[in-house]
């Protein structure tokens, strides 16, 4: 059983930071790419940032400069510091990870997280 726990979220003031978190349990398995997207009411959801095994990235162009992705392999677990946030950046940030399972690659999400950012 694969499972994704965002954490991190919460309410904070435009200019300001936040951490974003989300550790994976994939037991035996591999993770490839894992990414963050992101769905703010009555908008389609969209791909905030992404990964690879490696370590290369690739960002939306509103968040460039701004936010950052990582990932700690050891620990399963890929990180969004998001810094000088606007409120248009208010939104439900999702997990997102490709696990490999038996050579077959699988998409898992988290739960969610939200973010809210006050003018």
């Amino acid at each position: 059983q694969v499972q994704l726990v965002e954490s991190g979220g919460g309410l904070v003031q435009a200019g300001g930071s936040l951490r974003l978190s989300c550790a994976a349990a994939v037991g035996i398995f591999s993770i490839n790419a894992m990414a963050w997207y992101r769905q703010a009411p009555g908008k389609q959801r969209e791909l905030v940032a992404v990964i690879t095994s490696g370590g290369s990235t690739n960002y939306v162009d509103s968040v460039k400069g701004r936010f950052t992705i990582s990932r700690d392999n050891a620990k399963n677990t890929v990180y969004l510091q998001m810094n000088s946030l606007k409120p248009e950046d208010s939104a439900v940030y999702y997990c997102n990870a490709d696990v490999l399972i038996r050579r077959d690659s699988h998409n898992y999400w988290g739960q969610g997280t939200q973010v809210t950012v006050s003018s």
